[in-house]
C-alpha cells in the first residue's frame, strides 16, 4: 500500500514572497521523496494561527516553519520547545506529533552556519555591532553568544528597543548616530534592520572604516548585494547575504519533516538566484 505524501509548509503574513517551497522541493526531488511543502497565508492573530495550526495537524501535516509575525505565535501554541525557542522568545519551527506540537529555532542555528561558511577561521574577540532590534536581531544575538561573542553592541533608531534587548540579553547599547564610528573596531557587522532592502534607504556607514578581515551580513536577500554587502565586497570583505542563512536556517526543517539530506549547497543557490531574477522581469 502507498504511503501518503508528507506534508509540510511555511506560515505567514505575506507569505507568497518565500522561497522556503521551492528550497524544500528541491531538496525533496533530490531525495526522492514523496512530499509536498507549500505557503500558507494566516492572518496576524494568535486565535486565527492557533485555528490554523490544529487544522494542519488533522491534516496530517508533519511540521511548519513560521515567519514574520507569527513566530511568537509558534512558541506560545506550543507544547513543548526547545531551550534555544525559549531563549529566543520565538520559534520560526513547529513539528507536529502525537503528542502535541514541538517548537524550535533554526533561525539561530542558520545564522551560525551562515558565519562559519563565510570565514574558516571564525574569531569573534572583536566587537559585534548588530544593527536593529526586531525579532531577527534576538535570534541574531543568541547565535553571536554561542559562537563566542562576548562584546556585542546593539543600536537601534530607537533606542527603548535597543535598550530592552540589551537588558535581556546582557549586551552593550550604542546611540544610532553612532554606528559608522562603531564599524572601525568591529570584527562582524551585522544588519537586522530593512534599510537596504529593494524600496528602502540604503544603511549609512562608511566602508572604508571596516577593518580588514571584519564580517559583514545583512539578513535580507532582495537584493542578493545590498549597499552594505557592496560596501564590504569593495573592501575586501567577507559578506553573508540573508539567502545564505535562508538555505542553512531551512534545513533543520527538512531533516526533521521529511527525513532527506539538506544541503546549502552552490547548486540550491543558484537555483534560488534564478528564481529572484525570475521574479524582477
Amino acid at each position: 500500500m502507498r504511503q501518503k505524501p508528507i506534508l509540510a509548509g511555511v506560515i505567514g503574513s505575506p507569505v507568497v514572497h518565500s522561497l522556503s517551497p521551492l528550497i524544500h522541493t528541491i531538496w525533496a526531488h533530490r531525495a526522492q521523496i514523496d512530499g509536498y511543502y507549500m505557503p500558507i497565508e494566516i492572518s496576524a492573530s494568535y486565535d486565527g494561527f492557533a485555528r490554523a495550526m490544529d487544522a494542519l495537524k488533522t491534516i496530517g501535516f508533519a511540521g511548519v516553519n513560521v515567519t514574520l509575525p507569527h513566530k511568537e505565535n509558534a512558541l506560545r501554541y506550543s507544547d513543548e520547545a526547545s531551550e534555544l525557542a525559549h531563549k529566543v522568545g520565538a520559534a520560526n519551527m513547529l513539528t507536529f506529533a502525537d503528542n502535541g506540537a514541538y517548537a524550535d529555532n533554526s533561525d539561530v542555528s542558520g545564522f551560525e552556519s551562515a558565519v562559519k561558511s563565510a570565514a574558516r577561521d571564525l574569531s569573534l574577540k572583536r566587537p559585534c555591532l548588530v544593527l536593529g532590534a526586531g525579532g531577527a536581531s534576538r535570534a541574531i544575538t543568541v547565535a553571536l553568544q554561542n559562537l563566542g561573542a562576548k562584546n556585542i553592541f546593539i543600536t537601534n533608531r530607537t533606542e527603548e528597543k535597543a535598550a530592552v534587548l540589551a537588558e535581556r540579553f546582557g549586551l552593550k547599547t550604542l546611540a544610532w548616530e553612532k554606528r559608522k564610528d562603531a564599524v572601525e573596531s568591529a570584527g562582524l557587522v551585522v544588519n537586522t534592520t530593512s534599510l537596504g532592502m529593494n524600496g528602502q534607504p540604503p544603511l549609512e556607514l562608511d566602508g572604508a572604516k571596516i577593518k580588514p578581515n571584519a564580517i559583514v551580513a545583512d539578513i535580507v536577500y532582495t537584493p542578493l548585494e545590498t549597499p552594505l554587502l557592496k560596501l564590504a565586497r569593495d573592501a575586501g570583505n567577507a559578506g553573508v547575504n540573508g539567502l545564505t542563512m535562508l538555505m542553512h536556517q531551512a534545513a533543520p526543517g527538512f531533516r526533521a519533516w521529511f527525513g532527506g539530506e539538506a544541503e546549502a549547497d552552490d547548486s540550491l543557490r543558484a537555483a534560488l538566484v534564478s528564481e529572484l531574477e525570475r521574479r524582477r522581469r
